[in-house]
């Protein structure tokens, strides 16, 4: 999916990529060249890809994925853990190999065997999506679900109501007695 739309008064639109005009589709692909190889120059790109520099730069800032249109947010997800030794570090360093930058981390007092993590992060720069990284979390023994509460936009749009939950089986564990 592709976001069009350039200004906060001119609304936006999801379009699937395979309904893009043929001239918008070669420019993503030369966005997206552009961004697996750093070294490459725009001349380069668009000659590989059949465009001019003209439309390139003409669309260059307005159409992008939608996914890279909603990375630089600011996420909070809440965590229901169980209370076994490491829980809580295993789910930091899916974090860290997400490249996430955590702002906040809140943790509360386990009670009946589950404990509630609150983390707050960063999507700018991370190496996996949000949804990735709630499904690596998933996996992660100890951790019982996961989901989002609340999202903001780098540009300022305020929490956009979304809520992802991603629960799982309750796995066995020491807690397994405590639930």
């Amino acid at each position: 999916m592709y976001l069009v739309g350039e200004q906060m008064d001119d609304p936006y639109y999801l379009i699937p990529r395979s309904h893009l005009p043929e001239a918008i589709r070669r420019v993503t692909e030369v966005a997206e060249l552009l961004e697996r190889n750093p070294r490459l120059r725009v001349t380069e790109a668009v000659q590989r890809v059949g465009i001019s520099r003209s439309v390139y730069y003409k669309y260059k800032d307005v159409v992008r994925p939608f996914q890279s249109a909603v990375r630089n947010r600011v996420v909070t997800l809440s965590l229901t853990l169980f209370h076994v030794p490491g829980a809580l570090a295993s789910v930091l360093e899916a974090f860290a190999q997400a490249r996430a930058n955590l702002l906040t981390v809140h943790q509360s007092i386990p009670l009946q065997g589950l404990a509630t993590v609150v983390i707050t992060t960063e999507t700018r720069g991370m190496s996996r999506s949000v949804a990735e990284l709630l499904q690596a979390l998933q996996n992660l023994d100890g951790v019982r679900d996961a989901f989002i509460v609340g999202e903001e936009f780098a540009g300022g749009a305020g929490d956009i109501g979304i809520e992802q939950t991603i629960s799982g089986p309750d796995r066995p564990n020491e807690a397994e007695g405590e639930r």
